[in-house]
């Protein structure tokens, strides 16, 4: 591919950084989800804790795509993983977070506040227990991760 027409396709080196980060991004969320299929959690938090475990564990084995999705990883990239199709036949990760605020049987105020809270917490947070062990292991972090989730998601159902 010539220059010119890696432009037709990317806008810049950015560009093509970002849609990597979303297709890696994207494609670990459908594979916890599938991982999820495989389960019989029915509520909603059990359901994102799920995925949440499922996303830091992978992670944890693989430092290196935690490092490169992490460093660059935006809620503006985050949002186009979550609007991204891994291949033609799966659903985006935002189509199934809908469904799944569906399925929960409740009304959430601000589901994507309550998703970027979420992401940003387990991001930021896994991110150091993953790399430096800092302020504990991941494991030791799981459960005060598992709580807060919990927490945050109990604040933004509507009663």
């Amino acid at each position: 591919m010539q220059k010119g027409t890696f432009y037709l396709y990317f806008k810049d080196k950015y560009d093509i950084r970002n849609r990597l980060i979303a297709h890696k991004s994207s494609q670990l969320f459908m594979q916890a989800h599938e991982a999820l299929s495989h389960e019989n959690l029915t509520e909603f938090d059990d359901r994102l804790i799920f995925i949440m475990n499922y996303a830091l564990d992978s992670l944890a084995t693989n430092k290196g795509l935690l490092s490169f999705i992490y460093k660059d990883l935006s809620w503006a990239v985050f949002k186009k993983a979550l609007n991204t199709n891994v291949s033609n036949s799966d659903d985006e990760f935002g189509t199934i977070y809908n469904k799944m605020l569906e399925e929960s049987g409740h009304k959430f105020k601000d589901p994507e506040v309550m998703l970027f809270l979420i992401i940003e917490l387990v991001g930021s947070t896994g991110y150091s227990a993953i790399m430096y062990n800092d302020p504990v292991s991941l494991e030791e972090l799981k459960p005060h991760l598992e709580q807060t989730v919990r927490g945050i998601i109990r604040n933004y159902i509507v009663e």
